[in-house]
């Protein structure tokens, strides 16, 4: 599978080039964004990962400019903007994901291995995260083949989860992303339809991420820790490198 770094800075493309092809991806560094505009458009590529600080275009234009255009290539931001809304804002323009610099390699490989999984092996329409398939046509929901019956907002939050396998979420940009609210410190609204999804779905489904918000359980490597509610791995990494930068 081919990746495209698009990254300014280079002793992070280096980092990433190197550890990459280690793990058997092929890398191709673009440094700015004009030359990603142009090489994202090919067919041969698997994925994009985009720094948002580069020195011609702000990535989100990049980011923008390749929906515009049609590509429907899973993107991953890579950026030291790791604000809430920075993030909300990046997904809203089409982003598939979001990890804020310094970041942990192992974790960004889980997320690459996420988006590069074949959601559109379904049909046009069709949302499908492990055994989760929702219908968007119709706004129907299964789960390992039954039917589960959620109201307009319950049906608006999966989505969202759907749409960001293995992401944590906080609150706010639940709120904003599934029914287009400000955030409100006060209110516990997340939570109460996040409890509902668990009733009619499961309750290791959704994971709590203590302090962060929530993530959608994407397959079998994770578990449900029942002691703190928390999605914990089956293995423990080992340490890696944190990197600053744009």
């Amino acid at each position: 599978m081919k990746l495209i770094v698009v990254e300014d800075e280079e002793r992070v493309a280096s980092f990433l080039e190197k550890g990459l092809r280690a793990h058997g991806y092929s890398v191709e560094w673009v440094r700015n964004g004009q030359d990603a505009l142009q090489r994202v458009l090919d067919p041969d590529i698997s994925l994009v990962i985009l720094d948002l600080g580069l020195p011609d275009l702000d990535g989100l234009e990049v980011l923008e400019g390749m929906r515009e255009r049609g590509s429907t290539v899973p993107v991953l931001v890579l950026s030291a903007r790791g604000r809430v809304d920075d993030r909300v804002k990046g997904l809203n323009l089409g982003a598939d994901d979001y990890l804020a610099k310094p970041f942990a390699f192992e974790e960004l490989l889980a997320r690459i291995r996420a988006n590069l999984r074949p959601r559109a092996a379904a049909s046009p329409g069709m949302l499908r995260v492990g055994s989760i398939c929702v219908d968007l046509m119709r706004r129907e929901v299964t789960i390992d083949g039954r039917t589960c019956n959620l109201s307009a907002r319950e049906f608006s939050l999966l989505k969202v989860f759907v749409d960001h396998p293995c992401q944590v979420l906080s609150r706010q940009e639940l709120l904003s992303m599934a029914w287009g609210m400000d955030f409100d410190p006060g209110t516990n609204l997340v939570d109460v339809y996040v409890g509902y999804l668990r009733r009619k779905l499961g309750e290791p489904v959704i994971g709590t991420i203590r302090g962060e918000g929530y993530r959608l359980r994407a397959d079998g490597r994770n578990e449900l820790n029942p002691q703190d509610g928390v999605w914990a791995p089956q293995s423990v990494l080992p340490a890696v490198p944190y990197l600053a930068g744009h």
